[in-house]
């Protein structure tokens, strides 16, 4: 097989099958190459979502699978492995930090509903730690800037520093619910975050000078 003619045309594949009931016609399936997406003109936003989801996951996957890649690469060909990484065209210290975070977890450890990212928030950790912090992100549905701000906030109070502040779990919240809020916050004139919390103080108080109460 000539590799230059192979990439010398980008070859595509389907990234979503096709459905009977969403997908449209023939030749209306979002194909990647090489490069990008072919993208069929009138997506649907649920399409639209979807693909980004599925993309997402894919993004995870490799993080996941370069890394592992990486850890028996340099076990089993230590006198090639530097030649071998050379040769994926990657940045090495991206690589280094993948092969790090796959060290720290093996595959049943491993939580398929969080990301890579959030494993490797907590991957200097003692393995009991790492365990309780993914637990927590994965009951709370914590992102992992989320994650890292309680983890933070937690050595903060141990360490003696000021109290940190309680940190709302994660929302979801309909769009057009999410668009009329931001609306009323930018016509008080008051930044989003500090509507929300004006509007759950007043809210509380309302309630809590109920009669009875």
């Amino acid at each position: 097989m000539d590799i230059r003619a192979q990439h010398s045309r980008p070859r595509t594949s389907a990234l979503l099958r096709r459905s009977r009931t969403d997908e449209g016609p023939e030749g209306k399936e979002i194909l990647t190459t090489r490069v990008g997406l072919r993208i069929p003109v009138a997506l649907t936003f649920e399409r639209w979502q979807r693909t980004g989801s599925q993309i997402s996951r894919i993004v995870d996957s490799s993080a996941w699978c370069l890394g592992d890649w990486l850890v028996y690469g340099q076990q089993e060909f230590s006198d090639r492995y530097l030649h071998a990484i050379e040769t994926c065209g990657l940045d090495y210290q991206t690589l280094r930090n993948y092969a790090w975070v796959a060290r720290k977890f093996e595959l049943d450890r491993r939580r398929e509903t969080l990301s890579f990212q959030h494993h490797a928030e907590v991957s200097s950790l003692p393995p009991g730690e790492q365990d309780k912090w993914l637990d927590l992100a994965d009951e709370f549905n914590w992102s992992r800037n989320e994650l890292r701000r309680n983890i933070r906030a937690h050595r903060q109070r141990d360490s003696g520093g000021e109290p940190p502040k309680d940190i709302l779990p994660k929302l979801s919240v309909p769009a057009d619910r999410l668009r009329q809020w931001r609306r009323a916050a930018e016509l008080s004139g008051h930044r989003f975050e500090q509507w929300v919390l004006r509007a759950l103080d007043e809210a509380a108080l309302a309630s809590l000078h109920q009669p009875g109460s």
